[in-house]
This record gives structure tokens, C-alpha cells and sequence, in this order.
């Protein structure tokens, strides 16, 4: 994730994700081994890294008017690709196995691939190196498709900042009080993301015993398993959609700190013990808020950027997002399996109220504002 926040360009971004994700998820079916499979998942990981310059990319040919509910349509992308993978493995493991399954998960890699030479750069992007001509011709086209004329006027050309020097302008003075709530929202929504989907796993887990870490395993069945996956999965769309409609008439940050604090208020009772029924509903209305609240932010975290150093300051934010999901397993499994269930809520539901106050302390409403 560090190393693809240095990509400004989206054609070799979208070109690194397509073909380190696919071909070193290819070869992971392929490990002799434990360790080489980590090493290639590792590699994995980074082509996935690079997967916030589609979004910022998609971002700049959207009017501003609808900008933020295409943009929540274009997340969608992510709860259907869940649900594909949870039929996939539903389908292929009991069968097939493993490798056969990781296989199958990077054909798609390989199809994107198809469309990088019809896929349009970006026209800011093009603008900021000076090739004014370039960027030109793509909006005609976009022009034409629409059955529209581009307004009168010029492209002015932008000067691209070096990575470094993107860097600098994320923690300038102009922007550091943005910068630094971005940082924590993205620590604390991805924290909680899958810190919920975990709760989920545990709560629901009929067989679960607390007691010392470690003393004891159980082994969930695998239908049981991918049951699961789609239905908390499902409980996505209700989010998205909730998001779509509100993102464009109430703004994105009063958005966002109204999802984070219903997701608050949904985990919340899950500090004692409740009805299988009841745990599920809160679940799902926790799964359902904290999908609304992370289908705003992705569109409000590259809107507060000027294009020079747009993708780097998405590509920062989104790796200590990573960190948040990285701790949310200590706290959802490790507190729940040593008879902490209370304290594990406690932390979650502290991190979204510091979430919820973050977003209305950001100094910029994006709404129907043109992006820099």
C-alpha cells in the first residue's frame, strides 16, 4: 500500500493492479509451501494497494451535481465481488480445494486487462505534465458520447508536484487539519468495518466458549460459513443505497458522522448478552451503517485534494486505514475469546464517537463543489 501512494498516474496504476494482483494471485495456487504462499499473498496485497486510483479516476468524470451517488454506485462494485466469492467457494472448495479456488479469484485480474487500452487517462493528470493536446481530445470524445459541447475556454496546465513534494502539500497549512481527521476517519472506519464483520462471526457462533486464549478451537462448517459471509454481506446494500440517496442532498460529512453514529447506537447493547434474533438485527444494522459511512468517506476523502497530490493523500489515508483493519481482530476475536465481550464493544463504540466528531470538525463540505 506505501508504495502504490506514489502512483499519480492512473493508467500505470490501474496496469500494476491488474497485473501483480493477477498473476502473483495466479502462482499463489501454485505454492509448495506455507511460506511461499504468505510471500505471494504479501505480493498480492500490494497490487491491491493500488486500488484507490480507480475510484479517485472514476471520481473526476462524474459531475459534481451526482458525483457522490455514482460514486456509491461504483462501490458497489465491492459487496458484489463479496458475494461472488463467497458463491465461488461455496461452489469450488468442498470439490476442488483451495488452490483451485485462488486460481479461479484472479481470472478477473486478467479481463481488466482487456479494457486498459480503451480506458481513458485522466484528464488532469495530462494536464499537469503539459499534454494540454492529450486531455483535449478525451474530453471531446466524452463530449460527443454525451451529445454535449465542452464549454469555451482553455485547459490551463497544472504543474505535477513531485511524490515528495505531494507529501509536503498533504501536511501544508492549508490542509493539515484535513489531513489529519482523513488519517483517523479511514483508521477508524476500517477499524470498525472489520471489527463488525468479525463481531458477526463470533456473536453468531453458537458454540462459542469464552476462556484463556488459546485453551480452546472450534472448527465452524464450512456451509455455515459461507452462509454467513453472504448474508452479513447482503446487509451492505442497504447502506449503499441509504448512501446514495443522502450523499448529494444532506452533504458528506453530516453523512457520515450520522452513519458512524447509528452504527454506534447499533453495537452498543451487544455489550450484554441478547436473543440470537435481536444480536443478528443489531448486526445488521451495524454491518448496514458502517457500509453507508465507508461508501462516504470514499467519495469525500479524494474530493479535498487538488489533483497534484490527490491519489497520494488517498493512497496515505487508506494505508493507516489498513492498520485500523489490521487491530480490529486483537479486539473482536481476542477480547470476545477471553470473556471481554463488554470491553470489546466499549473500544468500538469509543473509536466510532471519535469518528462521528472527527467528521464534523472536517473544515470542508464537498457537495456540489467542483473538484480542484
Amino acid at each position: 500500500q506505501i508504495v502504490l501512494i506514489l502512483f499519480s498516474i492512473f493508467r500505470a496504476g490501474f496496469l500494476f493492479t491488474a497485473v501483480v494482483t493477477g498473476i502473483f494471485g495466479f502462482l499463489s495456487a501454485l505454492s509448495p509451501n506455507y511460506i511461499c504462499l504468505l510471500s505471494l499473498r504479501f505480493i498480492v496485497g500490494m497490487g491491491l494497494g493500488s486500488g484507490h486510483v480507480l475510484g479517485t479516476w472514476f471520481l473526476e468524470f462524474v459531475p459534481a451535481a451526482n458525483r457522490g451517488t455514482w460514486v456509491v454506485v461504483f462501490h458497489c462494485t465491492w459487496t458484489f465481488g463479496t458475494i461472488l466469492q463467497a458463491l465461488i467457494a461455496w461452489a469450488i472448495m468442498p470439490v476442488l480445494g483451495w488452490r483451485w479456488l485462488i486460481a479461479m479469484s484472479s481470472t478477473p485480474c486478467f479481463i481488466l486487462l482487456i479494457f486498459y487500452c480503451i480506458t481513458p487517462e485522466s484528464p488532469r493528470y495530462l494536464c499537469s505534465r503539459g499534454r494540454t493536446a492529450d486531455a483535449q481530445f478525451i474530453l471531446e470524445r466524452i463530449a460527443i458520447m454525451n451529445n454535449m459541447a465542452l464549454p469555451s475556454g482553455i485547459l490551463i496546465v497544472v504543474p505535477q508536484r513531485r511524490s515528495i513534494n505531494a507529501l509536503c502539500t498533504l501536511v501544508s497549512r492549508s490542509l493539515i487539519r484535513s489531513t489529519l481527521l482523513l488519517w483517523f476517519v479511514y483508521f477508524a472506519f476500517c477499524f470498525a468495518y472489520y471489527g463488525i464483520v468479525l463481531l458477526t462471526s463470533e456473536l453468531s457462533n453458537g458454540a462459542r466458549r469464552c476462556g484463556p486464549v488459546g485453551m480452546h478451537f472450534w472448527q465452524q462448517n464450512d456451509a455455515r460459513l459461507y452462509r454467513d459471509v453472504l448474508v452479513t454481506s447482503i446487509a451492505e446494500f442497504p447502506g449503499l443505497i441509504l448512501a446514495a440517496l443522502l450523499v448529494d442532498k444532506v452533504g458528506r460529512k453530516l453523512s457520515m458522522g450520522a452513519f458512524a453514529f447509528l452504527c454506534l447506537v447499533s453495537i452498543a447493547p451487544l455489550a450484554a448478552p441478547l436473543e440470537e434474533g435481536l444480536a443478528t438485527v443489531l448486526l445488521f444494522s451495524a454491518r448496514t451503517s458502517i457500509t453507508g459511512s465507508y461508501a462516504v468517506l470514499y467519495i469525500y476523502g479524494p474530493e479535498i485534494y487538488p489533483s497534484s497530490c490527490r491519489n497520494t493523500g488517498v493512497g496515505v489515508a487508506t494505508s493507516l486505514g489498513r492498520i485500523g483493519g489490521m487491530i480490529a481482530p486483537l479486539i473482536a476475536v481476542g477480547l470476545l475469546e477471553s470473556c471481554h465481550q463488554k470491553e470489546a464493544v466499549f473500544v468500538f463504540d469509543l473509536v466510532l464517537f471519535l469518528a462521528a466528531i472527527a467528521c464534523a470538525l472536517f473544515p470542508l463540505e464537498t457537495k456540489g463543489c467542483q473538484i480542484q
